[in-house]
């Protein structure tokens, strides 16, 4: 039987602190998880984009989701992404997480070439086949070849165990268009390219996003405003969070997200190169906005 998972609320989508010589940062890793689960997040979600998936060996995956496993201790389900560009390898992937006890799985599908719609349901379909565990589908029609259409996505919906999609694309509009399509059978997650608020007004559940990682406490803040159809409050505070996604869509995620933890004392390190870490006026711009979304907590009618 396939185990529940109650998907809602605010999943950050962790770094991975990987040092000079390719092994997992394990104590930062863990002061991390522990200072997210802290602030009260939902759940945690290693090996997605915020995660360098794309830049790790298989090794280091399984290394990174173990750790998380470990630390979080069941306190906070754990959903590891899976990525390939063959069906054969993404079932390996998952069912090597699920042995190392992941509470489920997020799916990618990471395509060179143009792959028609029945293939990209029939991949999909395949990793959740290869599981006992729940799935979430996900969805960036920004970097993905081959993206989830809203019709695969309303034919992967009738999957027992694919359970919520995350949709990075900019386009709440989407959003509405997926909700009305899947119905109860789907939960829906927005990505930061995202205004939360507006998400869950139309009916969304939440966001799995690695600037949940450096303001976690103000996401569940927001997250708890919007559940609670406080919206006046909610929309004071997602204003004065929204500077912050708009520096992630101005310098490189990853770098981003890695510069503003070590900004507030985790040496997670710096992006795995290619990719360059972070400039001095990013971390100057980064600073500036954080310092201002923890300045005057107690104002605008955000905390109770």
């Amino acid at each position: 039987m396939v185990r529940d998972i109650d998907f809602r609320g605010v999943w950050p989508y962790l770094v991975s602190p990987i040092a000079d010589d390719g092994d997992v940062r394990h104590e930062v890793f863990a002061q991390l998880i522990e200072h997210l689960i802290a602030a009260g997040v939902h759940g945690l979600t290693p090996l997605g984009s915020t995660g360098e998936f794309a830049y790790l060996s298989p090794a280091q995956r399984e290394a990174i989701a173990a750790a998380t496993v470990s630390v979080a201790a069941g306190r906070v389900p754990v959903i590891a992404g899976v990525a390939a560009t063959t069906t054969r390898e993404a079932c390996r992937q998952a069912r090597a997480m699920a042995d190392l006890g992941v509470d489920g799985i997020v799916a990618v599908l990471d395509a060179y070439f143009p792959v028609a719609e029945d293939d990209v349901v029939a991949y999909f379909r395949a990793v959740a086949d290869a599981v006992d565990l729940p799935v979430v589908i996900y969805t960036n029609p920004n970097f993905q070849r081959a993206d989830l259409s809203l019709s695969a996505i309303t034919r992967l919906a009738d999957v027992g165990n694919i359970r919520a999609i995350k949709d990075a694309s900019t386009n709440t509009g989407r959003l509405l268009s997926i909700l009305n399509r899947v119905g109860d059978r789907l939960r829906v997650f927005a990505a930061s390219a995202h205004i939360p608020a507006a998400v869950m007004l139309i009916g969304g559940v939440g966001w799995m996003a690695g600037p949940a990682c450096l303001v976690p406490a103000e996401s569940v803040r927001l997250y708890d405003l919007c559940a609670a159809g406080r919206w006046a409050e909610a929309m004071t505070l997602q204003r004065r969070l929204w500077p912050l996604h708009e520096v992630f869509a101005k310098y490189h995620l990853a770098a981003c997200i890695k510069g503003g933890l070590e900004l507030d004392g985790f040496a997670v390190g710096a992006p795995l190169p290619p990719q360059a870490p972070l400039s001095d006026a990013g971390r100057t711009e980064l600073a500036a906005i954080l310092a201002a979304i923890r300045s005057n907590g107690d104002a605008g009618g955000w905390r109770t």
